[in-house]
């Protein structure tokens, strides 16, 4: 078991499994797809992707024992996410990323059968509408994330602050602090996307979540990946299993129609 609460991605509790904890894993709207580039609808109706990031306030970095995760102050609309697809701003929770165990997997989105090395996930809720994330989290229109792939290549420079700060989370419940990281470096220059209507890529599988995901790839090299690959999903006491493979594979698109803010 790669996790005490009954989930994880290993043979027994992966997501294979995850239907009998969370039925909705077989729901309508479940995440992540795979994106048919040709039969994404281009709507130029959608608004340019505005990412607020200005007065970003990190607070932490930890690992659940599913990932790893960089939570941020959220405590009003400093640092949204808007435009798009969205009616207003939605507030940036936290993000975390998805990898495999060698750069031909790794990312839960795929683009026509492709998979990256591995995937950002900007977490954003909607604090115009609802009072807390939980309670935005279990609304069809409470969350916003931001999909962004990595692929192996050159080493980028603005992620050496993330990948150095690995080690103090390597086991499963650890949390240390990290200030003044502002994920906007993490951003590729294009920020075209594809969006849809979609869930959560985690139990509870919440359909709530309005999904964007960028065409752009950033680019991460093999080294930085690596200390990706060095985090435990277990806790100090437990036996090592390392952290990979940690990324559901895609879902049905049941009638969903994936739209795109660019013309192909």
């Amino acid at each position: 078991m790669t996790g005490h609460h009954g989930w994880g991605y290993g043979q027994e509790d992966g997501p294979s499994e995850w239907h009998k904890l969370y039925p909705i894993a077989q729901g309508d709207r479940q995440s992540p797809i795979n994106i048919v580039s040709s039969q994404a609808v281009y709507d130029p109706t959608l608004k340019p992707l505005v990412l607020a990031y200005e007065s970003c306030m990190s607070l932490s970095i930890s690992n659940n024992g599913h990932s790893v995760m960089v939570e941020f102050d959220d405590e009003d609309d400093r640092t949204v996410v808007h435009g798009g697809p969205l009616d207003g701003p939605y507030r940036l929770k936290q993000f975390h990323f998805h990898w495999g165990k060698k750069h031909s997997l790794g990312s839960e989105h795929t683009v026509d059968g492709k998979s990256f090395s591995s995937e950002l996930h900007l977490v954003h809720w909607n604090g115009k509408k609802y009072k807390t994330f939980a309670e935005a989290a279990a609304a069809p229109d409470g969350l916003a994330v931001v999909g962004i792939f990595l692929e192996t290549g050159f080493e980028h420079a603005s992620m050496n602050r993330l990948t150095d700060a690995l080690y103090m989370v390597r086991f499963k419940g650890t949390k240390a602090q990290f200030n003044s990281f502002n994920p906007k470096c993490l951003l590729p220059r294009n920020l075209h996307y594809w969006t849809y209507p979609g869930s959560l890529t985690t139990p509870p599988l919440s359909e709530s979540v309005t999904w964007i995901v960028l065409k752009e790839p950033i680019t991460i090299s093999e080294k930085q990946m690596e200390k990706f690959r060095s985090l435990l999903f277990t806790s100090e006491d437990d036996v090592k299993v390392h952290m990979v493979n940690n990324f559901r594979p895609p879902q049905p698109l049941k009638g969903r129609v994936v739209q795109a803010s660019f013309q192909s």
